[in-house]
């Protein structure tokens, strides 16, 4: 049995507080002077050493010329992660985050960095790429809802919890959270997870008061809901400032007001990411400014860490000199941005899911879907489809599995897809073989209004009882993201890698000059959502 890891974390707490609070009560707040000028640049979610978007947006050079402005300007700069850096990514599957920690180690080196482990941080079953990723690691990782219990000492005493920084006479508290396998995280047995966000957090808030801290922020790894009910607590603790999150993958903001701590996360990849300016007013409480700042072409790339990020792309053509080949061709832009994966229909994903239908042979199968979160480009693919287009889009393998459902099981099963308050989310299916209406206004699990399939030539809703043919990802078959996917039937074994499939439908098009993607549908769209701007599911 795991131990409780807040008891854990508290009995260490206690020992701190033994020693400090001989110091913390001997020092008088009146000796303390005023001091202005820190700036936290928060980031999250970010699985690529460069840019994205053709070089146009997002990337650590970037991030690293935002740190440097503010240094000019006399701001003291500590740089956040929310989380998610290791994995999944196409250089990942050589070097297990390894290029990762040296754009983290790099970024350290300009400014401190603390981060805190996202659930992709535990992508492998076993703890060994997380030993050597820790090891060569510079910059602080912080957690106190987790233990690392890899069995190395060293790398498991490297993860700090109730952490400090100081600036000048001002000592700033930060707790860290990271997500339960309930909320999306991995479960792992070399790394026991607390599921008590609130209540660790609330701890450690209390703790830092009573060590006598001049602000308390928050660095997690869970949902924007659960972060804003943490935001709350600084309703009876003034000096709870903000929250820097991770594992949404859009910009959220939820504003600092009296009774609730600002909450703030970046888009991945660094495409979007903030700065919070934090001061102290008269009576000593914190005050934070925070900024939201879109990386684009306006921000220079940094020369300094441009030499690191083509020492690594220099690795990666020595190991994949064919990664630049071109495939195939487009007939148009398809998208493959993680603000459109996770939340609306994908010209790019429905090409992808199309090709899954055709995976087992004939009969084509009736149905697939794949959750938006297997495709990790976050990019646009235009004009020339290049071989690492392929490797980018699929961070990780996914093979596929073939089995049946009755219409009323698929409907019930494809509820988990449009579940929770919105946004960007890695469950949300990409579809083909059927079309979904959705209205979020309804309770979780009665949201889907019309789910139709294609018959002689029109469209009918599904069939409660009858029996289609049904292609997922072996992820979703074993119940990934929340996917409830019958074993009563007969299925498949994992099979048919959905990566070579798609390539080799490019191929084939490449092979009798055919281009690759259709515009999304707007008369018959395979996802139609109901609200404000629309009112009946389909035409």
């Amino acid at each position: 049995m795991l131990p409780n890891i807040r008891d854990v974390t508290m009995k260490r707490s206690l020992l701190v507080l033994l020693s400090i609070c001989i110091v913390a009560c001997a020092a008088s707040p009146a000796s303390k002077t005023k001091t202005s000028g820190l700036t936290f640049v928060h980031l999250n979610d970010t699985y690529r050493i460069g840019a994205v978007e053709d070089g146009k947006a997002g990337g650590f050079s970037r991030v690293v010329t935002v740190v440097r402005d503010l240094q000019a300007k006399g701001r003291d700069v500590r740089i956040l992660h929310g989380g998610d850096f290791l994995y999944p990514s196409l250089e990942s599957q050589l070097w297990n985050g390894l290029q990762m920690v040296d754009a983290f180690n790099f970024m350290d080196s300009v400014a401190p960095m603390y981060v805190v482990a996202g659930n992709h941080e535990f992508d492998r079953r076993t703890p060994e790429h997380l030993i050597n990723a820790v090891r060569e690691s510079q910059f602080d990782w912080l957690g106190d809802n987790y233990q690392f219990k890899t069995g190395d000492t060293v790398v498991d005493a490297a993860l700090q919890s109730s952490f400090t920084i100081t600036y000048g006479d001002k000592t700033i508290g930060v707790f860290s959270l990271t997500a339960h396998a309930d909320h999306g995280g991995n479960d792992r047995s070399y790394v026991p997870i607390d599921s008590d966000y609130l209540g660790i957090a609330e701890e450690l808030i209390k703790h830092f008061e009573f060590i006598n801290v001049d602000a308390i922020v928050g660095l997690t790894h869970i949902r924007m809901s659960q972060d804003v009910k943490i935001a709350g607590l600084r309703a009876t603790h003034p000096k709870f400032v903000f929250i820097a999150g991770g594992h949404d993958h859009e910009p959220e903001y939820s504003p600092f007001s009296d009774v609730a701590a600002a909450v703030m996360k970046g888009a991945s990849n660094a495409r979007v990411i903030w700065t919070i300016d934090l001061e102290f007013d008269d009576a000593g409480l914190p005050v934070i400014t925070p900024k939201r700042i879109d990386l684009n072409e306006d921000v220079r790339p940094d020369p300094d860490y441009l030499l690191l990020e083509n020492k690594w792309r220099g690795r990666l053509l020595a190991k994949f000199p064919f990664l630049e080949a071109r495939v195939g061709t487009t007939a148009l832009a398809l998208d493959g941005r993680e603000a459109t994966v996770r939340s609306e229909e994908s010209n790019w994903a429905n090409f992808i899911v199309d090709q899954m239908r055709t995976a087992f042979g004939e009969p084509v199968a009736d149905l697939a879907f794949i959750n938006g979160g297997t495709l990790r480009i976050d990019d646009i693919i235009e004009g020339d489809i290049r071989f690492e287009d392929i490797g980018r889009t699929f961070g990780f393998s996914s093979f596929l599995r073939h089995t049946t459902v009755t219409g009323a099981e698929f409907r019930q099963i494809m509820e988990a897809g449009y579940r929770g308050d919105g946004g960007t989310q890695g469950y949300f299916p990409q579809i083909s073989g059927f079309r979904v209406c959705v209205d979020r206004s309804r309770n979780d699990g009665d949201r889907i209004v019309s789910l139709q399939v294609p018959t002689e030539g029109n469209w009918d809703e599904i069939d409660a009882n009858k029996e289609y043919s049904l292609v997922v990802p072996d992820f979703l078959y074993r119940g990934g993201d929340g996917y409830q996917i019958s074993k009563d039937r007969p299925a498949s074994r994992p099979g048919s890698e959905l990566k070579y499939l798609v390539l080799d439908a490019i191929l084939q098009a490449q092979a009798v000059g055919s281009k690759i993607g259709e515009a999304v549908d707007p008369v018959n769209p395979r996802y139609v959502e109901l609200g404000e701007e629309r009112v009946n599911c389909f035409k």
